[in-house]
């Protein structure tokens, strides 16, 4: 098979699409005070505090308890992960399984809440709030271990406040939903018939909505969309990310109209995944604390700090996209793999836009660099060169394909970086209208082509490759989306900062 591409796509698209995020994400510098500053508050005051000498747990039993019933519910979470991951992954996909699988979920659910909203939480997290005010009054108040201690009160208060929101029935019903909304999703994709997930998709839209109606109570002045946003990307209201995405969405859709008269690159696709669990262990990720599965939709899943699994999608004709996507996820499961083990929320990741950053930074500029393809290179060949396919590209011709710019993809996952900031803007305000009340479920796919049209000129010609691509919205993620652009934002910093500081970087990733 042949391998062709467009030189001209190589290098002067990728790098201007990398300045536009870089401008983005420069010229709204309050951004991080209200996102990064959430996520480095657990890790800054520690890097920054005096060594301990005081071990808080000792000298507060109620702090003391609160911590160990605290790690109980994350157990119980972990569990609910583990049979989430089966069920995307292993279990049988009929309707029976699947529907048992629900009604187990939303039982583990079910007791976490319970115990996540037991009276005795908030008791525990005032009186040791009150026996840690008490001895900062004789202690430094930079010691280490008091500023954790701190940071976690903070943190479990602001759950718990949350949680104690939210009924029993309504925490079951979310699992439960969960579990059945994303069945029908597969089934809605598998045969291009968005009409049968509709329903299950409102009852996902309308169950969010309902929940963050109850966590913002009284406080119409947080939109609702908004609330649900919070639970990716702390403290970042709709407004800010209006601001953020317009300079994108301005600045990219007349840059692209500009050179659409481009000829496509044609990419030769075959796949291996041994070669994806190659390269990605080779970067980092560490098989001894997780494994390498095959699903519907790339996703990652962390069963606890020990056990972090990554999933991806291989095609019998397509090479480069399952590495890609192998790569994204590594990216993530290296970051869970490297937080704390202490099974508390301030060892959580905080901010999703910082895991997007992880994530987009090794896919999208380590492994879309150059460098990386003079060290891949022969990994791919010994993988893909067989008797019927030729595979025998050189470093060079793999980097030029790999950043060739593809007009008429479809596919967000699949997007390159001139045009991967569209497809996100498009979900964020389809999903938005939808929250807002502007847009009915049943209207999405109409909204979808015509977004797409207008923002990438694109005709969609199904649903399967349109607005039943994505997993988010069958999961009840809303207010996920954004996060992949803020995170863009985010790797297109570290890669600038990285490379100023280590000016080597690129021997090293060749080494």
């Amino acid at each position: 098979m042949i391998l062709s591409f467009k030189k001209f796509a190589r290098a002067s698209l990728i790098l201007s699409a990398r300045h536009v995020l870089i401008s983005a994400f420069v010229t709204q510098r309050s951004f991080a005070s209200s996102t990064t500053a959430h996520m480095t508050a657990t890790t800054a005051a520690a890097d920054c505090a005096a060594p301990s000498t005081i071990n808080f747990e000792e000298h507060s039993k109620s702090y003391n308890d609160l911590l160990e019933r605290l790690r109980e519910i994350t157990h119980l979470n972990h569990a609910s992960a583990v049979l989430n991951y089966d069920r995307q992954v292993f279990m049988p996909q009929s309707d029976r399984p699947q529907s048992s699988r629900g009604k187990q979920l939303a039982v583990l659910a079910t007791i976490a809440h319970q115990k996540s909203t037991d009276p005795i939480i908030g008791q525990l997290i005032e009186e040791a709030t009150a026996d840690l005010t008490e001895l900062l009054k004789t202690s430094p108040a930079d010691d280490e271990a008091l500023l954790t201690a701190k940071r976690i009160l903070e943190l479990e208060k602001d759950a718990y406040t949350k949680s104690t929101c939210i009924p029993n029935e309504l925490a079951a019903r979310k699992a439960s939903l969960e579990a059945s909304a994303n069945h029908a999703w597969v089934k809605a994709r598998q045969s291009n018939d968005f009409a049968s997930f509709a329903p299950a998709l409102k009852d996902c839209f309308d169950t969010a909505a309902e929940i963050a109606s109850l966590q913002r109570g009284d406080n119409t002045d947080v939109s609702l969309y908004s609330q649900m946003l919070d639970q990716f990307e702390m403290g970042m209201a709709s407004s800010r990310i209006d601001e953020l995405f317009n300079q994108v969405q301005s600045t990219l859709v007349p840059f692209i109209a500009k050179i659409r008269a481009s000829d496509d690159a044609q990419v030769w696709k075959l796949y291996r995944k041994k070669a994806c669990q190659k390269i990605v262990t080779a970067i980092g990720f560490d098989e001894g604390h997780g494994r390498i599965d095959v699903s519907v939709h790339p996703f990652t899943m962390s069963l606890s700090g020990a056990d972090v699994r990554i999933t991806s999608r291989f095609s019998d004709d397509e090479w480069y996209q399952g590495l890609m996507g192998t790569i994204h996820e590594g990216g993530h499961a290296m970051y869970e793999q490297n937080l704390g083990d202490t099974d508390l929320s301030i060892d959580s990741a905080l901010s999703m836009g910082v895991h997007e950053s992880q994530s987009l930074f090794w896919e999208r500029h380590i492994g879309k660099s150059k460098a990386f393809y003079e060290w891949a290179q022969p990994i791919l060949v010994e993988a893909f060169n067989t008797d019927d396919n030729k595979f025998e590209y050189s470093a060079e011709e793999l980097y030029a394909a790999v950043n060739a710019v593809d007009f008429n993809n479809l596919i967000r996952v699949e997007a390159d970086e001139l045009t991967y900031p569209l497809h996100v803007i498009l979900r964020y305000n389809i999903e938005r209208d939808v929250v807002a009340g502007k847009l009915d479920v049943a209207d999405i796919p109409a909204r979808w082509n015509a977004d797409m049209k207008s923002l990438l000129d694109i005709d969609v010609p199904d649903d399967t490759k349109g607005c039943l691509q994505d997993i988010h919205w069958s999961c009840l993620a809303i207010g996920y989306f954004p996060t992949y652009l803020l995170g863009s934002m985010m790797a297109a910093q570290l890669a600038h900062y990285c490379k100023a500081a280590i000016p080597d970087m690129d021997d090293k990733i060749k080494a």
